[in-house]
């Protein structure tokens, strides 16, 4: 059975930093595209970060030079660690895991944690 926890959300102000984990459970991380996407209330999931299981890595454009997508194999864990961080990064954060070709369209993930809050304020 496969189990994605997000953990690492919170409250920050403006400019702030915070570091998301995704610890994966029945899958090795190693071999998946892992991915994270956000939703803020009223409008419709977007992808943030992928990285690929060649440790290949795609950012939104929204969120280039600002995050960075990592994962540690050992640790069965991916992360997304946020700086600078905005307003309009506020939402629910959550982890994606596929098996295969994958883009950071929420459609191309089958494996989805139970999200975890970022919101920052200015």
């Amino acid at each position: 059975q496969v189990q994605l926890v997000e953990s690492g959300g919170g409250s920050v102000q403006a400019g702030g930093s915070l570091r998301l984990s995704c610890a994966a459970f029945g899958i090795s991380s190693s071999r998946y595209h892992m991915g994270w996407f956000r939703q803020a209330p009223g409008k419709k999931r977007e992808g943030v970060a992928l990285i690929g299981s060649d440790g290949s890595t795609v950012y939104a454009d929204s969120v280039k030079g600002r995050f960075a997508i990592s994962e540690d194999n050992a640790k069965n864990t991916a992360y997304l660690q946020m700086n600078s961080l905005k307003p309009e990064d506020t939402a629910m954060y959550y982890c994606a895991a596929v098996l295969g070709i994958a883009t950071l369209v929420p459609e191309d993930f089958n494996y989805w944690g139970q999200g975890t809050q970022v919101t920052v304020s200015s």
